[in-house]
Formats: C-alpha cells, sequence, structure tokens
C-alpha cells in the first residue's frame, strides 16, 4: 500500500514536471513573435507626436535651467562690474551695418550698457530703431560736431580728430547719471568699425584706474603696443612719435567708472595735435607707472583697427540720373 501510493506521487510529480516544461517551452517559443493586439495600440502618428510633444517640453525645461545657470567661477551677474560703452556714430552708408555687427557682439558680453552718441543735431531714426531693437542695454545721445572740425569731402580721416564732441557728451552723461550711484565699472571707447574679441571685455572688466592692452592693424603697423617689464608698462611699440605722453590707439584703453566720476575735468581736447587726443584725455587721469596690463601682459591682440571699405555707388549715380534708382524707402 505505502510503495502504490508513492509510485502515484511520483507519477503525479514527474506528470506536473513534464507539462510545466512543456509550458516553458512554449513560451520560451513565443518570445520575438509578433502580438497581434494592435487594437489595443495607439495609432503610431498620435503616439509619435505625444513623444515630440514631450521632447520639446524636456528641452525648453533644460534651455530654462542653463539660462538661469552661474557658469563655473564666474560670479552672478547683477555682481560683475559694468561695462559702458561710448561709440560715436555718424550718418553714412555703412552706420546700420557697422552698428549692427557691433551691437551683436555686445549681446554677448554680460553687464554691458552700451553709450551711442551720434554726431548729429537729433536723434534719427535710424539708429534709434537699430537700438531698440539690439537687446543690449543703451543710452542714446547725440550732439553735432562743431563745424570747423568737420572733415570735408576728399580729406584724409586723420587731418582733424573725429568723435570728439561725441566721446565728451558720453562722459558728461555719465558724471550726470552715475554721479551719486556707488557703482563699478568701467569706461571704453569703442569705434563702431572695429573688430573685439569677447575676452577683451572679460580682460578690462576689472580695471583699478586705466588698463591697457595692444591694437592690432593701426598706425601703419602690424600692432601697437604697450611694452611690459616686470609687470609694468616701460615704454610703447609704435611707428610714429613714441614720444607722446601716451601714442595708444583708442581702443587700446580702459578707464575705471570711479576715476571718470573723481576726475570731471578730463576729456578729450579737440584741438590737440595730431595723434595726442588720447593723450589730452588720460593725462589728467594715470601715469606710466599706474597703467595696468592686461591679455597676458600686452603679449596678445584681441581688438583690431578694422575698417570698412567705402562702398562705390557708380551704378547707383547713374540709375538714379536715368529715374531707375533704388527706393529710398528701404534702409540699408
Amino acid at each position: 500500500m505505502a510503495t502504490r501510493m508513492k509510485l502515484k506521487l511520483k507519477t503525479v510529480f514527474v506528470l506536473y514536471f513534464m507539462v510545466s516544461l512543456m509550458g516553458l517551452v512554449y513560451a520560451l517559443m513565443q518570445l520575438g513573435q509578433r502580438c497581434d493586439c494592435s487594437e489595443h495600440d495607439l495609432p503610431k502618428d498620435r503616439a509619435i507626436s505625444r513623444l515630440r510633444d514631450e521632447l520639446y517640453r524636456l528641452q525648453a525645461q533644460i534651455r530654462k535651467l542653463e539660462a538661469t545657470k552661474q557658469p563655473q567661477n564666474q560670479p552672478p551677474k547683477s555682481s560683475l562690474p559694468t561695462i559702458f560703452v561710448i561709440t560715436p556714430t555718424y550718418s553714412r552708408l555703412v552706420q546700420k551695418a557697422e552698428l549692427t555687427r557691433l551691437s551683436q557682439t555686445f549681446l554677448h558680453v554680460p553687464q554691458l550698457h552700451w553709450i551711442v552718441v551720434e554726431d548729429s543735431p537729433r536723434r534719427t531714426p535710424l539708429v534709434a530703431e537699430l537700438l531698440r531693437t539690439s537687446g543690449v542695454t543703451f543710452t542714446h545721445l547725440y550732439v553735432p560736431t562743431a563745424k570747423e572740425r568737420k572733415l570735408q569731402e576728399g580729406d584724409p580721416s586723420w587731418l582733424k580728430p573725429r568723435g570728439v564732441e561725441q566721446r565728451n557728451e558720453g562722459l558728461r552723461w555719465l558724471r550726470e547719471d552715475r554721479r551719486d550711484q556707488n557703482q563699478q565699472g568701467v569706461v571704453y571707447f569703442a569705434d563702431d568699425d572695429n573688430t573685439y574679441s569677447l575676452q577683451l571685455f572679460e580682460e578690462m572688466r576689472n580695471t583699478q584706474r586705466v588698463s591697457v592692452w595692444p591694437v592690432g592693424l593701426v598706425g601703419g603697423m602690424k600692432y601697437e603696443s604697450p611694452v611690459v617689464e616686470g609687470g609694468k608698462v616701460v615704454r610703447f611699440h609704435t611707428g610714429w612719435r613714441p614720444n607722446r605722453p601716451f601714442p595708444m590707439d583708442m581702443s587700446g584703453f580702459a578707464v575705471s567708472l570711479r576715476l571718470v566720476l573723481a576726475e570731471p575735468k578730463a576729456c578729450f581736447d579737440g584741438e590737440a595735435p595730431m595723434g595726442f587726443l588720447e593723450s589730452s584725455f588720460l593725462k589728467g587721469l594715470v601715469t606710466l607707472d599706474e597703467l595696468e596690463p592686461k591679455a597676458d601682459n600686452c603679449s596678445k591682440v584681441l581688438v583690431w583697427h578694422t575698417r570698412t571699405e567705402k562702398p562705390k555707388m557708380k551704378r547707383e549715380d547713374a540709375m538714379q540720373s536715368q529715374g531707375l534708382g533704388s527706393d529710398p524707402a528701404v534702409q540699408v
């Protein structure tokens, strides 16, 4: 009896094992087989659309996080000293092109305030609209150049200093608008036809008095530059009148805002001899020994004195004479 019971239990166990094994084999055989369950699936286009929407949502969140994230080793934007850039400009065919290029450089510089001063008796619509849509923090000023100091058609660009009244107007605005504000900042004079590396603005940002650096393609040379020995400026590498107090290009230095405010009489002298305009401003602010060399001890060129070629309008003039000229309503 006990033996027969053991046989039955063994038979039941074997049968159970065989059935289980067959079920496992069948299940394994079904793996990879296509499931006919399309009636339960969402339509493909709806599923793709839903996934695409989710992707766009996640991308927007990432962009938002990146916009608020501070770069490593850089203080929050509000704590950065402000760079006040004074740019004199005047009406000409390439003016809008020059200002557009410059504004799009400035868009990449944090905590920058652009002071644009027109050589004009009034603000022009072209410059006003360009500044309004530039995305750059700006102040729009104007002052005309005195008639006796204006260059005439055909005069060489070096004959008379340009932008004197406009730079002084920018300084006047700073001294009035920022007079009672304990604001850290630096003042830089950026002509609208030069080319600027973004690194230049970070070099100048913490200027204590007057910082200096090389300028490329200026003075008939590959570059002009302060010469630095032992961390101090001792002389200047220049091909023309190196005995000037500060033989530098206008784009080769920046001045502390506090120093500009503390020295209200410092300005550009429109009567200064040729090549002495920069010296007329700097001589009341700093000595040679106090200059702060930047750009790796003045060994790197980060700004270039480029000039846009004056457009030739012979065909335009010919078509104008035939009444077929370009539409004056199109702003170039």
